[in-house]
């Protein structure tokens, strides 16, 4: 008899002890380590993105100089830096995510075992308790009072095996809590690789920059009088060019219904860059009423912004790439230069043109907000921007012009006048 109240005793004190026990690991010192590496990360990140601020504002200055061969140049060298310490910067980010994965992981294996462990203690517990009981029931009932003193009645042993039912779901809660977290992270970490594979595109743009830096200086031998020419010779292709187009637009007739058209203000198309800075609008601006030999009168066909060589270029919503092209392949310096146009399902159209980089294929399907190419200064541009048309989709196409002025075909998007439409109407938040 008196062993068997031991063996109760035994048990249910195993119980406790293990319920309550501190839970340790021999991972407990990796996880402090990874914590560590992940606040020098950091430390280090912070640090990085001062030297990127500073490129930065070095070159929005470039961008209000004047447009001279020495100051080109400057904008080439500043980039460059920029894209190789962006690099940087998201090579220190994808460490410091990799260490955060590695340290929920060893916390969710310790927490899988301590459930493993409480719930294997549990239910040998249980299963000792139950059989005592119901091998001495009976003498518990009739004569052995100071079990009841002991333990109080079944009613707390119930209680008890509730209570620690309890926290062990919480205990489970957790782990899902944690698991969840990882997976988090491993998002956050392919978002990271892939920001890493977009900047070495970037680094690679710049690199190309610099390549076209050199053979700027070997066209011009390092004359300004040499560079202004080259750029006078393109204003007048790009002139000759836009007087072929318009031709061949105005021959374009199509009438477009409105009410085929998304709302005006309606913010049905997303801004497709992060940051925005409008350096030229949509129609008569004073930069086309002063330069109508490029505009031959008509207005500026879309909206501009400032966006240097290599800045994520988005598309403002979900779509199929109609086509992509390069009028620099056929007649350099003069048109879009390299771009891409989407067709979307609320009847609009977008372009997106002057890209150093296309990422995407012609009959792709993209998403909002998917990066499809990265700004630059391709085809005729006095600075890089990022050239933005929207058009009604019934009345633009691709097309190939057979230039005069360049003396080959070009491929480009054309479309009749009905269906410029200003992007300001449809852009929004």
């Amino acid at each position: 008899m008196q062993l068997r109240k031991f063996r109760i005793i035994f048990f249910v004190a195993l119980l406790i002890i293990s319920y309550w026990l501190p839970v340790t690991s021999f991972s407990a010192s990796r996880v402090d380590e990874l914590k560590q590496l992940i606040e020098e990360r950091n430390s280090q990140m912070d640090q990085i993105q001062k030297e990127i601020d500073e490129y930065t504002t070095q070159l929005d200055q470039a961008a209000e100089e004047k447009n001279t061969l020495n100051n080109e140049i400057k904008r080439l060298e500043i980039n460059l830096k920029k894209f190789n310490s962006d690099i940087y910067y998201t090579n220190k980010e994808v460490e410091a995510t990799a260490y955060n994965i590695e340290r929920l992981e060893l916390e969710i294996n310790d927490k899988t075992e301590s459930i493993s462990d409480r719930k294997t203690v549990l239910s040998e517990t249980m299963r000792n308790i139950n059989e005592l009981e119901s091998q001495s029931l009976v003498e518990i009932t009739l004569s052995h009072d100071k079990f009841s003193d002991f333990f109080g009645d079944l009613e707390r042993m119930e209680s008890f095996q509730k209570e620690i039912n309890v926290n062990l779901e919480e205990l489970k809660n957790l782990k899902e809590i944690l698991e969840n977290e990882k997976d988090e992270r491993e998002a956050e970490k392919n978002n990271l690789e892939q920001l890493k594979s977009r900047l070495v595109d970037q680094k690679t743009l710049a690199e190309s920059n610099k390549s076209t830096k050199n053979t700027l200086l070997q066209e011009t031998k390092n004359k300004e009088a040499n560079y202004k020419k080259l750029l006078a010779d393109r204003l007048a292709k790009q002139k000759a060019l836009e007087e072929e187009i318009r031709d061949i637009e105005d021959q374009i007739r199509i009438e477009i219904d409105p009410k085929s058209l998304p709302p005006v203000g309606s913010g049905v198309l997303k801004w497709p860059l992060d940051q925005i800075k409008i350096t030229q609008y949509f129609g008569n601006t004073p930069f086309a009423t002063a330069n109508p030999q490029v505009y031959n009168g008509m207005g500026h066909n879309g909206v501009d912004f400032r966006a240097s060589v290599g800045t994520p270029t988005k598309s403002s919503k979900e779509g199929i790439v109609i086509e992509t092209g390069d009028t620099d392949k056929q007649c350099r310096g003069v048109s879009y230069g390299r771009w891409v146009l989407i067709e979307h399902p609320n009847n609009l159209s977008t372009l997106y043109a002057h890209l150093s980089l296309i990422k995407v294929l012609k009959g792709q399907q993209v998403n909002t907000g998917q990066i499809i190419g990265y700004s630059g200064d391709t085809g005729y541009t006095t600075g890089p921007h990022l050239h933005f048309g929207v058009f009604a989709s019934q009345g633009v196409k691709v097309d190939q012009i057979k230039s005069k002025i360049c003396g080959t075909m070009l491929v480009l998007p054309v479309a009749s006048r009905s269906s410029y439409l200003n992007p300001l109407s449809y852009l929004g938040n």
